[in-house]
């Protein structure tokens, strides 16, 4: 009979265990924790959805929708695509379910998102992101306050050392507009010597050749026409009440005129915290404000502005965290004693108290269970306990060990 071969993983995917899963789910509580902090709601969205949302959304030229998206027709013949990125489907959850009248909303989510792109480090073809984002505010102060948001998370994480946050403006409509025009006109003259992906995205997004990584797109960029010339005077405000707030928090920021986004929904503001540690993919968390991006999902137009940032990125810079062990671990000798354990174990966790049993191999074996468990006490139940009703309780830090009755084993350890 031939053996049977165990399947590999689909490429670009991972098994998260072990120290991985604690800093991963480390980041999760940690944003958690920051958005009730802000008072934003929590949100969850589904992971298929009509291809129709991401491809008016992206751009159906876009590397996102062209090259990367995980597209498949469905049994009723309907075109469904695995979530990409969340933006698109939250706006679409604003829409379908009229959260129009509840703006400005302030929601957050996190989950598994999918591109088939070249897996690297920190990337996978199934991914993980944390989303915040402000829907139906257009005042800049809901800039500052994801931004601010932001820099709470990543100093919480301990990860902030090292992170530059870097802003830029893209004006509004008005001045994206002049801009975009001078970028056509600048970029054509020079068409020659951009790189082929440049010279595509001269005809569908030539903002991205400003951020473009080959060395000759660079030399040509560095003389390309700036925002600046082209701002209006509320768009200067817009982003100067920006920096103000920023200033005000104390989130340390730098201008980044590079800094763009092709897409035509993208206004004002545009962000990322960037690192060092992580190679060439060094953006941790980015974000922007995309006013025009309801509008063309079909709504009325509506401000919004938002962020993402990758969990496997975010725990590739956090130290592995110090994770308590249980309050107790449970040491039964004896059927009887195992026996009773299971009620007296069960008690424990219903009173809130975290606990696990060693009940394989003798007591040296169960003691050391219970030193590696990180638990703060072992409580050893044998037939003498049993039958006084009471329980060994060693304080595994000091070796100290003292008789407890076992109905107020809880109440102790509550206590200690």
């Amino acid at each position: 009979m031939s053996k049977i071969q165990t399947p590999n993983p689909v490429r670009g995917t991972q098994d998260i265990y072990g120290e991985m899963e604690e800093r991963f789910a480390h980041v999760v509580a940690t944003f958690e924790k920051i958005r009730r902090l802000y008072a934003f709601k929590g949100l969850h969205i589904p992971v298929i959805e009509p291809t129709a949302v991401f491809a008016r959304s992206l751009g159906e030229t876009t590397d996102v929708v062209s090259k990367e998206m995980y597209s498949f027709e469905d049994r009723g013949g309907d075109s469904i695509t695995l979530r990409p990125e969340f933006t698109a489907g939250i706006a679409r959850a604003f829409l379908t379910n009229g959260w129009q009248q509840y703006a400005p909303m302030k929601l957050a989510t996190h989950g598994p998102l999918f591109r088939y792109e070249r897996p690297q480090k920190g990337r996978y073809r199934q991914f993980h992101q944390i989303d915040a984002e402000i829907i139906g505010a257009s005042e800049p102060a809901a800039d500052v306050e994801l931004l601010v948001m932001a820099d709470q998370l990543l100093q919480e994480l301990g990860i902030a050392d090292g992170v530059t946050l870097n802003l830029n403006t893209l004006g509004d409509t008005q001045s994206r507009d002049k801009w975009h025009s001078a970028l056509v006109e600048y970029f054509g003259d020079h068409r020659d010597v951009l790189s082929e992906d440049s010279q595509r995205r001269l005809e569908t997004n030539p903002l991205r050749i400003l951020d473009s990584k080959d060395p000759d797109d660079r030399g040509i960029s560095y003389a390309a026409p700036r925002i600046d010339d082209y701002l209006s005077s509320e768009a200067q405000d817009f982003f100067a009440a920006v920096t103000a707030g920023l200033d005000a928090a104390g989130v340390v920021w730098e201008r980044n005129a590079q800094l763009v986004r092709g897409l035509d929904y993208y206004r004002h503001t545009a962000f990322e915290f960037i690192t060092d540690r992580l190679g060439a993919q060094g953006t941790v968390l980015g974000g922007g404000r995309y006013d025009g991006l309801i509008e063309q999902l079909g709504g009325k137009p509506t401000a919004a502005v938002g962020w993402a940032a990758g969990i496997e990125r975010l725990a590739m810079l956090v130290g592995a965290p110090v994770l308590a062990g249980p309050d107790a671990v449970v040491i039964p000798l004896g059927d009887a004693a195992e026996s009773a354990a299971t009620g007296i174990i069960a008690g424990l966790r219903r009173a809130g108290i975290a606990c696990d049993m060693a009940y394989k191999g003798n007591m040296k074996k169960r003691m050391t269970k219970a030193d590696d468990s990180g638990a703060a006490y072992a409580i050893i139940i044998g037939d003498n306990e049993l039958a006084a009703g009471k329980a060994a309780v060693k304080n595994l830090a000091n070796g100290e060990q003292t008789e407890i009755a076992l109905n107020k084993l809880p109440e102790f350890l509550a206590r200690a």
